[in-house]
């Protein structure tokens, strides 16, 4: 799997060191809020984690590892292809990192893995990732009530997707 760069940052293959600066991000309640699973309890949970990206099945996952002069402050790419996913430590939000790392997501999207278009799966309550998935260009496809439990609670899910841009068919 290739590295992808931007002006700031580094999208790049997970390697085993990467679940101590990660664990930081997925210990972190606020960060983990609306994620697919609860905050990690131990650094052995993040260590599978980080283990289930570098095994990760290439046709199905097209995960990375983001960093930002030099530190790990987060993850993001394809999970379930053409489905994308992100997470970034707390103290780097507001800082448009996440737009850049997401922009450059896309591109490989479309560019390197040839998909007609990108999918997202977000918990309504998370403006702040339907804000960022808007302003990229994706389009609400669909809503669904309860589709995971995490803990004791059901949470709904609303559906977004981004074509092809024509210029790229």
């Amino acid at each position: 799997m290739a590295e992808l760069r931007t002006s700031r940052l580094l999208l790049r293959p997970a390697r085993t060191g990467d679940a101590a600066p990660l664990h930081a991000v997925f210990t972190d309640r606020d960060a983990m809020k609306f994620w697919s699973t609860l905050p990690h309890d131990d650094i052995a949970q993040t260590e599978a984690f980080v283990a289930a990206m570098i095994n990760a099945d290439r046709t199905q996952f097209s995960d990375f590892v983001v960093e930002h002069e030099g530190r790990v402050i987060g993850k993001a790419g394809f999970w379930q292809i053409p489905e994308i996913g992100f997470i970034f430590h707390r103290d780097t939000w507001g800082q448009g990192l996440a737009s850049e790392a997401l922009r450059a997501l896309i591109r490989h999207g479309f560019t390197d893995l040839g998909l007609a278009r990108i999918i997202a799966d977000v918990d309504p309550r998370n403006a702040a990732s339907i804000g960022l998935l808007t302003k990229m260009g994706f389009a609400e496809t669909g809503r669904a009530s309860a589709t995971i439990r995490l803990g004791d609670e059901w949470c709904d899910s609303i559906y977004f997707a981004l074509p092809r841009p024509q210029d790229q068919s």
